[in-house]
């Protein structure tokens, strides 16, 4: 399956994602804050980027847009995951680079789901 990196500072939410995706059959890389996405972004150049918005040391929207001025990763979807769904965060989101923007809380097949729908999307 696909090769994902996914950015979660809140350890259980990171957990149970990586598992889901797993689960799921997918290689998953797990950081806990923007700056380690970034670096585990360049390492791994996964399929797919799912990133966290709050974050310490760099905001998900920070990662993003840092993500997407690196060659190698330009092309690589982004799909943030939030509970924080007011419109402004969502534009602030796309604005970055993101393909989507996934709230929290969320079922684990939902999760599933729509990670096969953005990655057929992008011939992965």
């Amino acid at each position: 399956m696909a090769k994902i990196v996914i950015a979660e500072d809140e350890r259980d939410i990171r957990d149970l994602v990586a598992f889901t995706l797993r689960f799921a059959g997918h290689e998953v890389a797990a950081a806990s804050n923007g700056e380690e996405a970034v670096e585990l972004a360049e390492k791994e150049n996964p399929d797919l980027i799912l990133l966290d918005v709050r974050m310490p040391r760099m905001t998900g929207y920070d990662a993003c847009r840092v993500i997407k001025t690196k060659p190698a990763l330009v092309d690589t979807p982004v799909v943030f995951l939030s509970a924080k769904g007011q419109e402004s965060e969502i534009e602030t989101g796309m604005e970055a680079g993101a393909e989507e923007y996934l709230l929290k809380p969320f079922a684990p097949d939902e999760l599933t789901a729509r990670v096969g729908e953005i990655l057929a999307k992008f011939g992965k």
